[in-house]
């Protein structure tokens, strides 16, 4: 018999762990995705059923997130690897953007090198907080397009580092724990997104995994997922309304970004209805519209436009826009439509904008009152896109 097997009472044999810790929270994350179905069918927070389905695969895009972010993340020799898109949904994503994530250890110096292809806003954000698991606590320091210099070929290069150095630096603080980019397009599926490359300047030579080390990993996965899960599913709050926009904070909680303005709204429809949305956008290098379910993240936006940019806007004479959703389309050409769900969250982001938006104005109406727009796309300039 196998050193790695017993015999048990009823004479079958019995595996013992030669990893024991790593398979004991191993366990607990099993029993924890187990446990998520609950939030699902939680009776203050009720759901339509297309949300209910969004969330079986919202578990697992948090999952996939968490073991690359803890599990097999290296800062040592990190990499940038996606954290959002058309099959990973969560925590607000997008259809105009890519973010890519890395590890960082914060007394190493790194050289972040990329092109910038056709985005119309870059960054990179370093976070600071706990190294456990738990969600980031503060943005250590970031850094846009309009503070980087490109080559002919849109070549650029930033540096990480607990010490100055000369060009573009990000001076890493003792509670650096990762890097986000982010890109955003005007047209996200022809256009070219960036490019990211990390590297360490002395990176270890070697790393030996023991279950001790690989099981602490393991234990910041399932925190991260108990912290995930604790955010939603949200609230509604008020139908057919949109909050007051907040300026580009000073402090933030999580990975939001550190250079641009927010509004949140939300919406309840009946399959007649649409809601009717009003507002003018200041001056930015990309403002855009977004429709959640209340697990955070987008509806399928590979069949149906269910965000809106500023350069796919269609604007008014002023200068204003109108943004309607709808179940169907109302023949208005900034329409975004609800993807079949009944309600759900509106979400608008203004990146480096030149004041806080002004707060937008909605009202319900029939789906066959919408108001008509005939003004040209090609008619009113959209952003200021500074430097590109």
């Amino acid at each position: 018999m196998a050193d790695t097997e017993s015999v048990t009472e009823s004479g079958g044999p019995e595996r013992s762990v030669p990893a024991p810790l790593t398979a004991a929270v191993f366990h607990e994350i099993l029993d924890e995705l187990r446990a998520l179905e609950g939030r699902l069918f939680l009776p203050d927070v009720p759901l339509d059923e297309l949300s209910v389905l969004e969330g079986y695969k919202w578990m697992f895009s948090i999952l996939a997130v968490g073991l690359d972010a803890h599990v097999w993340a290296d800062p040592g020799r990190p990499r940038f690897v996606d954290i959002v898109g058309p099959y990973r949904k969560w925590g607000g994503d997008n259809a105009d953007a890519y973010y890519q994530y890395a590890p960082i250890d914060p007394d190493r110096t790194y050289i972040v090198t990329g092109r910038k292809g056709d985005a119309d806003y870059l960054s990179l954000s370093v976070y600071g907080g706990p190294s456990d698991g738990r969600y980031s606590e503060r943005i250590v320091g970031t850094i846009n397009h309009r503070a980087l210099e490109f080559s002919a070929e849109g070549a650029f290069s930033i540096v990480l580092s607990p010490e100055p150095h000369d060009g573009a630096w990000l001076k890493l603080e003792p509670d650096a724990v990762c890097a986000i980019t982010r890109d955003y397009l005007a047209d996200p599926v022809r256009g070219r997104r960036a490019q990211w490359h990390i590297e360490s300047v002395d990176p270890p030579a070697t790393r030996r995994e023991d279950d001790g080390h690989l099981a602490r990993r393991f234990r910041a996965t399932l925190t991260w997922i108990r912290d995930q899960a604790a955010i939603v599913p949200i609230p509604l709050g008020t139908p057919n309304t949109v909050d007051e926009p907040y300026g580009v904070p000073s402090q933030t909680f999580g990975w939001a970004a550190a250079d641009a303005a927010y509004a949140m709204g939300s919406y309840e429809l009946a399959e007649d209805e649409a809601l009717v949305i009003e507002g003018r956008s200041p001056v930015c290098a990309f403002w855009n519209v977004c429709l959640w379910n209340q697990f955070l993240h987008t509806y399928d936006y590979a069949y149906e436009r269910v965000t809106l940019n500023g350069h796919q806007a269609v604007y008014e004479p002023d200068g204003s826009w109108r943004v309607v959703v709808a179940r169907r389309d109302p023949g208005h050409p900034n329409w975004i439509s609800t993807a079949g769900h009944s309600r759900g969250r509106i979400w608008f982001r203004w990146f480096l904008p030149e004041a806080t938006p002004s707060r937008p104005t909605t009202r319900v109406v029939p789906v066959t009152d919408v108001p008509v727009t005939d003004v040209p796309v090609t008619d009113v300039p959209v952003t200021d896109v500074a430097g590109l």
